[in-house]
């Protein structure tokens, strides 16, 4: 880490800066669909240090379709802590993102997650937590962060995923999902998931922009997962054209092709059986978004 400390770090560490810019741009359009305040004052306070992130060329559509995903991401956080408002929550891979300040109600036990250069980060230009906000300097793949969050282990759990699966490999992903089942039974987990076609789009634009990013592993279906162990339960799921946005009515056609529709989504899993914490929500309908099409049958 060096300079004003945005550079230094992976590029898979660095992607919390686009992130970051994009929320900090939102936040002051009329229309925000998110306001952060924080990543404002960051981006203000460190303009050089997104020069390059400035000359990604993302369309309108991308970059709106993040800041949705940002959105829904705070939505589940706080109808969760609707349900369980003494919770606590894992936000993996937080990057330099305030959503405890965004969601907090008062009540709940927050642990920020990111790899330690990106945590070393946050101490330095956000704060250094305390109270019931806990930052964890740790990869997810490394379980040693577990030992930390146990000390809430009576506690109803969400573990928050944004931007981080198409980084891991499958393995990665079906370890870390085991053993959260495993060790916080009854608890829920979101993540969002790329396609393995737009894996492979991805990869190409980032290769031809130089980012030095490469992602990983993707995912079609979210029952898919139910079949990686017991007692993993889709509970339901988002994309983007799920319900009308103004932002993307031109492209919102695109919930028709099965493979656009599938090209992004958010998962909402409970694992495994805890009585205690058991919630009602219905199991999800098994259609492709937008068509009449079943994936499979139940």
């Amino acid at each position: 880490m060096s300079g004003n400390g945005f550079t230094g770090s992976s590029g898979e560490a660095q992607t919390y800066l686009i992130t970051l810019y994009l929320r900090a741009m939102e936040s002051q359009r009329p229309d925000a669909l998110i306001k952060d305040e924080r990543a404002v004052a960051l981006v203000e306070r460190q303009g050089d240090a997104f020069a390059r992130i400035k000359r990604l060329k993302l369309s309108e559509y991308e970059k709106a379709a993040l800041i949705l995903r940002s959105r829904e991401f705070d939505r589940y956080a706080r109808e969760f802590l609707s349900r369980r408002p003494e919770a606590a929550i894992v936000h993996i891979g937080c990057g330099l993102d305030s959503r405890f300040e965004r969601v907090d109600n008062g009540l709940v036990e927050w642990y920020d997650l990111d790899l330690p250069e990106v945590i070393g980060l946050r101490r330095k230009l956000i704060a250094d937590g305390g109270g019931r906000h806990h930052l964890l300097g740790c990869s997810v793949c490394d379980e040693a962060w577990l030992a930390a969050v146990d000390a809430h282990s009576r506690r109803p759990f969400l573990f928050l995923a944004e931007g981080v699966s198409m980084y891991l490999h499958e393995g990665e992903v079906k370890r870390l999902i085991l053993v959260l089942r495993d060790r916080f039974p009854g608890s829920e987990l979101i993540f969002d998931a790329l396609s393995p076609l737009h894996i492979r789009i991805g990869n190409l634009r980032n290769s031809l922009a130089g980012l030095g990013i490469r992602f990983s592993w993707g995912l079609w279906r979210g029952q898919e997962i139910e079949g990686w162990g017991d007692g993993i339960r889709l509970l339901d799921e988002w994309g983007y054209f799920d319900s009308p946005e103004p932002r993307l009515a031109p492209i919102r056609w695109m919930r028709h092709i099965p493979f656009a529709a599938q090209a992004a989504r958010i998962y909402h899993f409970s694992l495994g059986a805890s009585a205690k914490w058991e919630t009602a929500r219905a199991r999800p309908s098994k259609m492709w978004p937008g068509t009449g099409q079943s994936w499979y049958n139940a």
